[in-house]
């Protein structure tokens, strides 16, 4: 494969061509769903087909300076995740179904 990714202006044309609308309203329509999900991912954005948003508590450890060698100490944290889907990761490795 080796392709390079579709650029935004590419993923609207091919969007906007499949479903038959403009360009103008397929933009519309994707910055609207990313202003959904970042207003909803704490409590879990579900993109069906594709998989979720979610946040996840990170607990607090000890890490390593690389350059340096020395311990430190990294907080606990909250972090955006992505769950991918079941049946975009079957889709997209060619997973045989059972």
């Amino acid at each position: 494969m080796g392709g390079k990714s579709l650029t935004q202006s590419q993923t609207i044309a091919k969007l906007a061509e499949a479903v038959q609308l403009s360009k103008k309203q397929v933009k519309c329509f994707l910055d609207s769903l990313a202003d959904l999900a970042y207003k909803e991912a704490k409590n879990a954005f579900t993109i069906p087909g594709l998989g979720k948003l979610v946040l996840v508590n990170r607990k607090a450890r000890i890490g390593r300076n690389p350059a340096t060698g020395e311990q430190i100490q990294i907080p606990a944290k909250r972090v955006v995740k992505f769950r991918v889907a079941k049946a975009a990761k079957e889709a997209i490795s060619g997973a045989k179904k059972k």
